[in-house]
């Protein structure tokens, strides 16, 4: 491990500090400053000859941070680094990812170039809004999947496999739910949600179940304006679900979400740390996991040149001590 080193933006430095906690090395020494009309800087300790991770969530400001990155990129590469893996623990513009009407572009492979151009090696990233988004690179991506951190945490509550039900938000989540419910049992349903526009949805029926009387679980890879999935337990609710737990890899939380999830009938709202969540959108009922062991684990088996595969093989990850 001693030729590796990790940096962090300024986007998430406290998933930073715990991965490197996890893998025992300090945080790489580097300086950011903002110039008066705006422009990013940054300096760096020196790299030559290292194997370089940058970590760095582009979560809003999704444009900040993404310059910012693009520059960190930029400097470890005029400075000889060997290597250059940039860890995206959110990759942010992933929802634009085709063409859904004439005349629009296809962001996220536009940010996807701006990246390797900028020189990055490789791509470690978590939970991507659409897997297909990995060919967007030119270069390797590792896909990392929060589903275990998640139900772990369901595990350690003790509910009993008989009481729940894995409720799939919408169609596109149906891939997901299944496999939730192979690691934690239960039944599956399916909302059928229909969307009118960027920021409307609505939830038409149930497919599958029962609810009535189940815990219901409902996960998803994000909970942006937390329309769908608060129209999506109000639905479960009015069908007679006991209890009603959400969650979610990024919490995004944009414009109305906070005030939509604090009247919805949701019991918990579980989401993990790629994204940095402030403490005026902290709600009493909310859960923040920890995603750094397995990015920290990822990445010491990328930089000793292991399999990354190998850690979703086993049914349990260590803990933070």
């Amino acid at each position: 491990m001693r030729e590796l080193k990790i940096f962090s933006g300024r986007a998430n430095r406290p998933l930073s500090e715990k991965i490197c906690h996890f893998l025992n090395l300090e945080l790489g020494e580097i300086r950011f400053s903002t110039f008066p009309d705006g422009e990013f800087h940054c300096k760096i300790e020196d790299v030559r000859g290292r194997d370089v991770f940058l970590v760095q969530s582009t979560c809003p400001p999704v444009n900040d941070n993404l310059m910012e990155l693009l520059i960190m990129v930029d400097a470890c590469l005029r400075a000889s680094a060997e290597r250059i893996t940039v860890v995206l623990p959110y990759y942010g513009y992933a929802r634009q990812d085709r063409k859904d009407e004439g005349r629009v572009p296809i962001t996220a492979k536009l940010v996807a170039n701006m990246i390797t151009r900028a020189g990055a090696d490789r791509v470690l990233t978590m939970d991507l809004h659409a897997a297909q988004i990995q060919g967007f690179f030119d270069v390797p991506v590792d896909h990392l999947y929060a589903a275990t951190v998640l139900n772990n945490y369901f595990h350690s509550l003790g509910f009993e496999s008989r009481d729940l039900c894995i409720v799939s938000p919408d169609e596109g989540s149906i891939k997901r739910a299944v496999g939730h419910a192979k690691r934690l049992g239960g039944e599956i349903a399916i909302i059928d949600k229909r969307r009118s526009s960027a920021e409307h949805v609505s939830q038409e029926n149930i497919i599958g179940g029962p609810i009535e009387g189940k815990i219901c679980l409902m996960f998803d890879d994000m909970i942006s304006t937390a329309g769908s999935i608060c129209g999506a337990a109000k639905l479960v609710k009015q069908n007679g679900a006991a209890e009603i737990h959400v969650a979610a890899t990024h919490g995004v939380f944009a414009g109305p979400a906070i005030e939509r999830l604090r009247t919805a009938p949701i019991d918990s709202i579980v989401v993990t740390d790629s994204i940095p969540i402030p403490e005026e959108k902290m709600l009493p009922n909310m859960k923040i996991l920890s995603v750094a062991v397995i990015l920290g684990e990822a990445m010491r088996r990328i930089h000793q040149h292991k399999s990354i595969s190998a850690i979703f093989a086993e049914d349990s990850q260590p803990e933070i001590s």
